[in-house]
């Protein structure tokens, strides 16, 4: 996939399979991801890890982006 790697700040609602996590100072890649209640989402990482990342968590992720594409800012 083409496009320039950018950092967008998430949220259970905007999280993809394919973003890297920083969770503290450790990048994850998201591989899946299963809906839970209350708004929550039940990562799965690359390395087997899961994370559930709650409906008010915020944290940071890589995304790539193809600026060719038009989409809205970085969808």
């Amino acid at each position: 996939m083409k496009g320039v790697i950018v950092a967008v700040e998430i949220d259970a609602a905007s999280v993809r399979v394919g973003d890297q996590v920083m969770i503290g100072s450790q990048a994850f890649v998201v591989r899946n991801m299963t809906a839970l209640g209350s708004g929550r989402k039940r990562l799965v990482f690359a390395t087997g890890e899961t994370f559930v990342m709650e409906r008010t968590t915020v944290l940071w992720a890589a995304r790539r982006h193809d600026p060719r594409i038009p989409r809205g800012r970085f969808g």
